[in-house]
């Protein structure tokens, strides 16, 4: 049974740990799905999660905030019964945080459809050229009578091929660099919209690589200001970038949990493997490492929810060290579990593959430094 006395921590509410408690229960009871079909179960996911009001957390009202203590619970909360649930979870949230940060009372229409589990939301910034470069983005965004004439493409989109409604990030060329982007709501229907290629990754996501070609958007499709775009994206990301370490954390509490379930069983020169020091080692280590994530994720949480604007360090400084820790404590399991780690269809074979995304999307680890860095140099 996982650890939960991390929510006695002074950092959560009682509303916190009821929500804690009520989303383990559901997904004790249907987690995981199965993923021979990831389009279908991501819709199932989202459909279910949206049926049982695990969604809500996902959109805000116009002056509201979002709650990153609940994000970051949620998501360590549905990695830990499943990666692909809570990759549904997640691209709601940062599918629709534009809009939830941004967005018109017309926009906003969508957040009821994407928090009720009726429509799958994904956020369009990678271009192919781009990368972690988003400055450098090319998708163009020509203005022209009645709106807007969007032409480029975007690839390693979450959700894409199966999103109901994107928010694209494309240059209006109001200056340059990153002053020149700005943020567009698109529904999938639009014409012009082509998938090129949908990615298939180690761990089955749906993704995507898409090209508009001569897509028209009307006016009302612009979410707040031209230009920008790339300060919106960024704001997104500062509120969502924690949430990453939460789910790495919350492979990590799994891959301690099937790593302390197997030594305590497995015998071994006639006694359990968690008498042999060397086991016992590798399990401090597990732990030690989990505890430290978890303060660093939900420090960064707590720290926004108490109305800080930005919380650039501390979620980079979470999202790094949870990643990147994450990794090591379930190859630690993999190790203690032997030959038996790397065979196809055990728990801490899965998070082995689940998990090396984490240290990539939303900011790599070597983004990461280098953010922190200039934070900590800049204080």
């Amino acid at each position: 049974m996982a650890d939960k006395s991390f929510l006695d921590w002074p950092f959560f509410e009682e509303r916190h740990r009821e929500w804690a408690e009520a989303l383990d229960q559901w997904c004790g009871i249907n987690l995981p799905v199965d993923h021979s079909d990831t389009d279908a179960a991501c819709r199932k996911l989202v459909a279910d999660l949206g049926a049982a009001g695990f969604l809500k957390p996902t959109g805000v009202d116009e002056g509201q905030a979002f709650d990153l203590r609940m994000l970051c619970l949620a998501r360590e909360t549905l990695a830990r019964h499943d990666g692909l649930a809570d990759f549904a979870f997640a691209m709601q949230g940062l599918g629709m945080g534009t809009v939830s940060l941004f967005g018109s009372p017309e926009h906003r229409q969508w957040l009821a459809k994407t928090r009720a589990g009726e429509a799958i939301a994904a956020f369009a910034l990678t271009e192919p050229e781009s990368g972690s470069d988003v400055a450098n983005s090319t998708m163009t965004a020509e203005k022209v009578p009645g709106g807007w004439k969007l032409n480029g493409e975007k690839t390693w989109i979450s959700n894409g091929g199966i999103a109901d409604v994107y928010v694209i990030f494309a240059r209006t060329g109001e200056a340059p660099g990153a002053r020149g982007l700005s943020a567009f709501l698109m529904p999938a229907t639009v014409e012009g919209f082509e998938i090129l290629e949908r990615l298939e990754v180690i761990s089955p996501h749906p993704l995507a690589h898409f090209r508009l070609n001569d897509v028209f958007l009307p006016d009302s499709a612009l979410i707040g200001q031209g230009g920008a775009g790339f300060k919106q994206a960024m704001a997104v990301l500062d509120v969502f970038r924690s949430t990453v370490g939460a789910a790495a954390l919350g492979f990590a509490r799994r891959a301690l949990d099937e790593a302390l379930a197997h030594v305590q069983t497995r015998q071994r020169f006639g006694a359990p493997l968690a008498q042999l020091q060397m086991v016992q080692a590798h399990i401090a280590e597990m732990a030690l490492g989990v505890d430290a994530s978890a303060l660093l994720i939900y420090r960064a949480a707590w720290t926004r929810d108490q109305g800080a604007p930005r919380i650039t360090r501390e979620a980079a400084m979470a999202k790094l060290h949870a990643t990147e820790t994450a990794q090591q404590v379930i190859d630690s399991a993999v190790q203690l579990f032997g030959g038996d780690g790397v065979r196809k269809g055990m728990i801490v074979e899965s998070l082995y593959r689940e998990i090396r995304a984490l240290r990539i999307y939303e900011g790599a680890t070597d983004v990461q430094k280098v953010v922190i860095a200039r934070q900590v140099m800049g204080a």
